[in-house]
């Protein structure tokens, strides 16, 4: 049996065989890309931490992916007006008191932020867990998180200098700013 190669049925065949391929090949590629730009564009910082974190880009992306799907099953919610008033005040007072007791404006910045977590509807007991909850909403201001986070532990050992107890309060005051924030709806409505 003679197996003509030549075949003109056999070439189209293969070049319809390999443009399909390529054109697999290029929306995958596309689709991948689009992925990683809108994980980038959305978490900021937070895609490039979870990229070393977890030392490649798939990987970062699906644990990115997991904590967006982690955050559409909890509760989370906006404050209301009153809970918005009273943390603000708390806030101010909390503020007043760093000049007398950085350390302990510090640790009550601390504890304010994570009651602001909790009644927006967020987990507080895991640190780690906390922020990668809080990057899906709030990749701007999660690394603000760490970073005050780390500074109040350094308060408990007496490891902290004034320096860093004014930069923490900084820290946590955008973080605070950010999870009070009233959404632009809603000061349309009061307004």
């Amino acid at each position: 049996m003679d197996l003509n190669l030549l075949d003109p049925k056999l070439i189209i065949l293969a070049a319809v065989v390999i443009l399909i391929i390529a054109l697999a090949t290029w929306m995958y590629v596309r689709k991948r890309r689009s992925t990683t730009a809108g994980l980038r564009q959305k978490f900021g910082h937070e895609y490039d931490r979870a990229v070393l974190t977890h030392g490649s880009g798939r990987k970062a992306e699906a644990k990115l992916a997991d904590r967006e799907k982690r955050i559409e099953k909890l509760n989370i919610r906006n404050l209301d007006r009153l809970e918005h008033e009273r943390f603000s005040k708390q806030w101010e007072s909390v503020q007043s008191r760093f000049v007398d007791s950085p350390k302990g404006a510090v640790a009550e910045a601390d504890d304010l932020v994570s009651s602001v977590l909790k009644a927006r509807g967020y987990p507080v007991s895991d640190f780690d867990q906390r922020t990668a909850d809080i990057s899906v909403d709030h990749p701007r201001v999660v690394e603000n998180c760490r970073a005050a986070h780390e500074i109040a532990l350094r308060v408990g050992k007496d490891q902290a200098t004034t320096e860093e107890l004014r930069t923490a309060m900084i820290h946590y005051r955008s973080l605070f700013e950010e999870l009070v924030r009233v959404p632009a709806i809603e000061r349309k409505e009061v307004a």
